[in-house]
């Protein structure tokens, strides 16, 4: 018997049997660059890491988005670089050193993993934008950091002057690369950087940065903050006025006096007299956003003239009667660039401990106002354009001896495409007047007085004077007007990039392209390793030093772009042992 249920009226669902569109984000994420999905490929994602590894400033990011991710200094502001420009002669000193150095890029690695880009290193193949003189031994430490620490499948260096050709569309030009410790010019034809004609000075920002620090201690002004509230009417503004004190200029202050108020100016001509009213007492407030000036501090920012000589209370009296050989130097500085300046006096807030406070036991600190030099703000930056000196040049007399390097047929296109980059050229004005110092330099100089007509004198730029009409910088924002076809074509064409992020651009563009340089898998390092401990055991066996034997093997694997081309993907092909090019078939 079979029982039957009444049957429910039911409601006709009304769905689209196809799969709707999640909201939710899934595993594959797009770039907000561009809108295709990363693919996946053996060793994980395909967009790769882009590392920009700078002694002060790193510069991380993924490779086909348009700017890195996370920008950030080296251990902060006030810590020594990761490595200098000189090296330990003793074996025991340089095996410290270079533990110290791998423990610090360590910890900086797997920062930028972890914290900045939240990418797994196991599964990600790594770009290092290689700059012109990166020692080997750093190299060989990144390398070393990446695949036994953090199990890189593969590491690609690139040069980075190569990629910041790449980042504007060309394939040749010079490309001067100001950076924090030194300033390199480096020639490229068709791909191929010129490293035998790579020239270089320590005018960088680490010597700008230490020379606006000595001006600052000479010739600006410190506002103290005061005691306490109630001294605030018995003690004048005026009276307060002292000298800097050196604790106060770290270097996170010098670097934002650097970035927020120093500028490059125009050329001077010391052959005019300066004028009368050059000397301007108008001032201007600089605010620090991270602190907020009290009503007692604020009542000092009106403009205060002020004499260095006689407001200036130094702790030695018996020392400052006594001028050093920088200071001499520095009061010609004043003494040529004061009258010619028509910046205003800048004051900024500093945080800093009152000497009344330093001596509780509870310090508390105070906001104190730090009065900048006009003259200053704008020539301190001659120091990147003063020259004579053979071991200093100048950052003009960088780019044309490079040039003077070069052969003779290819000086055109070079001068034609000149390409500035690094955190340096940031500054305001450095790129235009960087190319009024090289067209000034090109001009024809005149005879020394005493000098008699039939006597040759030295003129060290005389063959690059027809390169005058041609030369253009590509990257400059106030190009002027054109020369000459050739510069019209080439002056201020690239695209509105910072001059510091450039490199990390062209690194960015080529492993999105897949175009970079050859890649260097763990496996081959693994086994250059192991042949090392190899070697290091029979140098120990017969007495020899064997740090020779594993850097040796190690030189083996790591890329030296001084003694073969770069494998790049473009460029004439490479000539053959009997002189003549090797025809592709």
């Amino acid at each position: 018997m079979s029982v039957e249920f009444p049957s429910t009226p039911r409601r006709q669902a009304s769905f689209d049997p196809t799969t709707p569109a999640s909201t939710r984000p899934t595993g594959v994420i797009s770039s907000p660059h561009y809108t295709t999905t990363r693919r996946h490929s053996l060793y994980g994602t395909e967009d790769r890491i882009v590392i920009d590894p700078g002694s002060h400033i790193w510069k991380v990011g993924f490779s086909g988005e348009g700017r890195p991710r996370d920008v950030f200094f080296v251990d902060g502001l006030d810590k020594r670089p990761l490595w200098s420009l000189t090296g330990l002669d003793e074996v025991a000193g340089r095996g410290e050193e270079d533990t110290v150095l791998y423990l610090r890029l360590k910890d900086h690695l797997r920062r930028v993993f972890h914290s900045s880009l939240m990418a797994d290193p196991r599964a990600r193949k790594v770009i290092i934008v290689e700059h012109p003189l990166l020692p080997l031994r750093v190299k060989e430490t990144l390398a070393r950091a990446l695949f036994t620490n953090l199990q890189a499948p593969s590491i690609s260096f690139a040069s980075s002057s190569l990629l910041s050709l790449l980042a504007v569309g060309r394939v040749t030009g010079l490309v001067l690369d100001c950076g924090h410790l030194e300033s390199t010019a480096l020639p490229i034809f068709s791909s191929r950087p010129l490293y035998t004609h790579l020239k270089t000075t320590p005018l960088a920002g680490a010597r700008f940065n230490a020379h606006i620090k000595a001006l600052l201690l000479q010739f600006a002004s410190y506002i103290p903050p005061l005691p306490n509230l109630g001294s605030s009417v018995s003690i004048p503004t005026a009276d307060r006025i002292t000298r800097v004190p050196e604790e106060l200029l770290t270097d996170a202050v010098v670097e934002e006096i650097k970035t927020r108020c120093c500028f490059a100016s125009n050329p001077i001509d010391l052959t005019q007299e300066p004028p009368s009213n050059a000397e301007s007492t108008a001032t201007m407030m600089v605010p620090d956003s991270d602190s907020i000036m009290s009503d007692a501090e604020q009542e000092s920012t009106t403009p205060v003239t002020m004499s260095r000589t006689s407001n200036v209370t130094p702790s030695q009296p018996e020392a400052t009667s006594r001028q050093s050989a920088a200071e001499a130097y520095s009061n010609v500085i004043e003494e040529i660039y004061k009258p010619r300046s028509t910046a205003t006096d800048v004051k900024m807030t500093v945080s800093a401990l009152s000497p009344a406070a330093m001596a509780q036991p509870q310090s508390v600190p105070g906001m104190g106002t730090l009065i900048i030099p006009g003259w200053i703000r704008e020539r301190a930056a001659e120091l990147f354009f003063e020259g004579g000196d053979i071991d200093e040049l100048s950052i003009a007399e960088v780019i044309l001896h490079s040039l003077l390097k070069v052969p003779i047929d290819l000086r055109g296109q070079l001068a034609s495409s000149i390409l500035i980059v690094g955190g340096t050229a940031m500054l305001p004005g450095f790129i235009t007047r960087l190319r009024k110092q090289l067209l000034l330099a090109l001009e024809k100089p005149t005879r020394p007085p005493g000098t008699s007509p039939s006597k040759r004198f030295y003129d060290p730029f005389a063959t690059l004077r027809p390169m005058k009409s041609v030369l253009s910088i590509v990257n400059d924002p106030n190009h002027g007007a054109p020369a000459s076809a050739t510069t019209a074509h080439n002056a201020g064409r690239a695209p509105a990039y910072s001059p510091a992020a450039l490199p990390w651009v062209g690194g960015s563009l080529t492993g999105s392209l897949k175009i970079g340089g050859q890649d260097m898998s763990r496996e081959k390092w693994d086994q250059a390793e192991a042949n090392a401990n190899t070697e290091t055991d029979i140098g120990e066996s017969s007495q020899t030093d064997p740090s020779t034997s594993v850097r040796s093997q190690r030189h083996m694997v790591m890329p030296d772009w001084t003694h073969k081309y770069v494998p790049w993907g473009h460029g004439p092909p490479p000539a053959n042992t009997h002189g003549l090019l090797t025809v592709p078939t």
